[in-house]
């Protein structure tokens, strides 16, 4: 059995598939892994998978997993698994990208910059346009969120744009 996330949680399966000598569909790999913690401690993170550009290259046979990526990868795209920890919260930021969250246990407070929030639930989407927001479990379980984020031009207001925010490179 593989061990448990840090979060407690169960590890993530992961499937990749890709084509064999004849161009028919097959099964690439499929591992079992789980969530480590980040060096802040609030949350523990496991990176699924990377494209160096988008659109994607789908000839690429580079196990995305391999590519360096911070929070986000430049020209790029990145999913990955992170586990809210019970009563912790990520730092306000804000990336040159659009995200999709997918909670899919637990629930998740989405705090903007203005200060106003939102609880996201299990099964709920989070659509997160270069906004400057921040992550928050109130709750006392941990919160998994599938979070895939695909490179964007920086947000434009009044012309001109908004600066990216990012934390510390701890991702």
């Amino acid at each position: 059995m593989t061990d448990l996330s840090d979060s407690g949680l169960p590890p993530v399966q992961r499937v990749v598939t890709g084509h064999d000598a004849d161009g028919r569909a097959i099964f690439k790999s499929e591992d079992v892994t789980p969530t480590r913690m980040i060096p802040s401690g609030d949350a523990s993170f496991l990176l699924l998978w990377t494209t160096p550009t988008v659109p994607a290259d789908n000839n690429d046979e580079t196990d995305g997993r391999l590519r360096d990526a911070g929070l986000t990868l430049n020209q790029g795209s990145v999913i990955r698994i992170v586990d809210m920890l019970p009563g912790k919260e990520s730092p306000m930021h804000r990336t040159n990208s659009i995200d999709y969250g997918i909670v899919m246990s637990g629930e998740v407070e989405l705090e903007l910059d203005d200060g106003r929030k939102t609880t996201v639930r299990e099964g709920g989407v989070i659509i997160q346009r270069g906004t400057n927001h921040l992550w928050r479990n109130v709750t006392d379980r941990p919160c998994r969120i599938a979070f895939i984020l695909i490179e964007a031009p920086a947000y434009l207001h009044n012309g001109q744009p908004l600066p990216e925010d990012k934390p510390e490179d701890k991702h």
